[in-house]
């Protein structure tokens, strides 16, 4: 059976290079139904369904791929996957706990899977900071539901808009009436109108009431890529890569390479990235106590 299976995995690879997810997640299927406890068939089929939105079934393979992984075993794509998964199904708190368990395993991987985990560290860092933004984001909205503030309120309601018209498009094109391609552009046109509104909404508000409506943000280039915090001491590499200084020499006591590049990287490597401070000390200045809870 579990012979079956690898071919039938194979089959579902070959589809989905060729660009046929639906095909593809048809024979991963076909797959486990022959051999159900192979974590890689679950993390294929992930993938599939990732390229077809289907979220609720990328989160499910996730977590079976995980409970057919040994305990304190290297299975950084499952958390990859789970993280897009609870973020689409706007869980942002679970998500950000699964990308930087990705992020982490794949900082740290074993030597034969060291290629492809190295190749994902920008990937998962890019992903780490999506969910701490997302995870942010929803803080605030809350914050100001409670005080009673509109642009909560209007905010909200764009979301519940925006998450109909998505689910909408996954219907349609689960019944087949669209197909992926059209659910792609859908979904695209979904997220580029819904953003447009919400800046626009922001500026309104910032305009009538600069004082409690100035923007809550923090630039991606202001967090350290090993913590996800903001930078006080930022230091700069042979390699243009800048990090909180104190958690780079905690991390180089163990690994005496770039985190990204994994380039050979010593203390004596290290610059302090003055411009980079100097931009930090302001936004320190500016951004007040709310930057000390992102």
């Amino acid at each position: 059976m579990a012979h079956l299976a690898d071919k039938l995995k194979q089959e579902g690879n070959d589809l989905f290079k060729a660009g046929d997810y639906i095909a593809a997640e048809e024979r991963y299927t076909a797959a486990i139904t022959k051999y159900s406890r192979n974590p890689l068939i679950f993390t294929n089929r992930a993938l599939a369904r990732i390229r077809l939105q289907r979220w609720q079934g990328v989160l499910e393979d996730c977590l079976k791929s995980l409970e057919y992984t040994p305990r304190d075993g290297f299975n950084f794509k499952s958390y990859f996957y789970l993280a897009q998964a609870q973020l689409a199904l706007h869980h942002p708190n679970e998500a950000l706990h699964s990308a930087l368990t990705a992020y982490n395993q794949a900082m740290h991987p074993p030597q034969a899977e060291a290629t492809k985990a190295i190749a994902a560290l920008p990937s998962l860092s890019e992903l780490v900071l999506k969910c701490k933004k997302e995870k942010f984001a929803a803080r605030e909205r809350e914050r100001r539901r409670k005080r009673g503030d509109i642009l909560a309120e209007l905010e909200e309601n764009l979301e519940t808009n925006k998450r109909n018209d998505l689910s909408d498009t996954e219907i349609a094109l689960s019944q087949q009436r669209i197909g992926v391609i059209e659910a792609q552009e859908r979904r695209a046109e979904i997220l580029e109108t819904h953003q447009g509104k919400l800046d626009e909404l922001h500026t309104v508000f910032a305009l009538a009431d600069p004082q409690n409506h100035q923007a809550r943000e923090v630039p991606d280039y202001l967090v350290d890529t090993i913590s996800f915090e903001i930078m006080h001491d930022p230091v700069i590499t042979r390699t243009g890569h800048s990090y909180e200084r104190a958690t780079l020499l905690e991390y180089l006591k163990n690994s005496p390479v770039d985190p990204l590049t994994r380039e050979p990287l010593t203390v004596k490597d290290l610059r302090p990235n003055v411009a980079l401070r100097q931009v930090l000390e302001e936004f320190w200045k500016t951004a007040g106590n709310w930057a000390i809870d992102w």
